[in-house]
């Protein structure tokens, strides 16, 4: 009998939740709950999460003064890795992963927004976890932060604006600095509640009609979301 896994993410921003995470779950059967830090919530115990996955958010890994719970937030992210559970960061969820595990987080030479093309390094090419992923495709970016690859992880992926878009730590713990989770109503949220980040000028900045227009990718980033996803579960299952 399939089990049934509990899913819980961190969420930081209200306008940035788990797009088609939510819709993998629920395809599962699987249990997703969610810790919204925002809002001073406690996590859950770790033993009682089968699989963690960190949001994206506006902040930066540094931002402790301002955001305070991010110094236990990073603890947890330290003692989830340690007790072998698959960890997933997206955008600042990669970032904190990526700072917990040794590696620089500072600003990037170009902010990065809209749909832009990730190409797979030759690590990433041999990672059974991104089989389902083609090598080139168009992904949805929101980000003015960028991470080194922590020592002992490989480098999965890479764009033109941003040379480090992907890690993997040990067999279950990935970080991507991109969304592949963005679905069309996600992404109008974004835009809604953060799109003026959009009026600063920049090579790797679109308008929001281009950002809406790029919304036709949404479709096969999410497959290969929940491919990711379906990989990173068989490390629960099998246990």
């Amino acid at each position: 009998m399939k089990k049934q896994l509990r899913i819980h993410y961190f969420q930081h921003e209200p306008y940035e939740g788990p797009g088609c995470i939510q819709d993998w779950a629920e395809k599962e059967n699987y249990l997703l709950s969610c810790t919204r830090l925002y809002n001073a919530e406690t996590p859950p115990a770790l033993e009682e999460v089968n699989m963690l996955i960190i949001m994206g958010g506006s902040m930066g890994i540094y931002d402790e003064a301002e955001y305070p719970w991010l110094v236990n937030e990073k603890q947890y992210i330290k003692e989830a890795i340690a007790a072998d559970k698959p960890v997933m960061g997206i955008c600042l969820g990669a970032q904190l992963l990526a700072g917990v595990l040794g590696a620089r987080v500072n600003r990037a030479k170009f902010k990065e927004i809209g749909w832009f093309p990730i190409s797979k390094t030759e690590g990433g090419k041999a990672s059974a976890l991104l089989q389902s992923m083609p090598d080139s495709l168009n992904v949805f970016h929101w980000h003015g932060d960028q991470f080194d690859i922590p020592h002992g992880c490989l480098s999965l992926a890479e764009s033109d604006a941003c040379p480090n878009q992907l890690f993997q730590f040990g067999d279950r713990v990935i970080g991507l600095q991109f969304h592949f989770e963005a679905t069309p109503g996600s992404v109008s949220r974004m835009l809604e509640d953060a799109g003026e980040e959009l009026e600063g000028s920049g090579p790797y900045v679109q308008t929001k009609s281009a950002v809406m227009s790029g919304l036709q990718y949404a479709d096969q980033s999410n497959s290969v979301m929940s491919s990711l996803l379906d990989q990173l579960s068989k490390f629960v299952i099998s246990v």
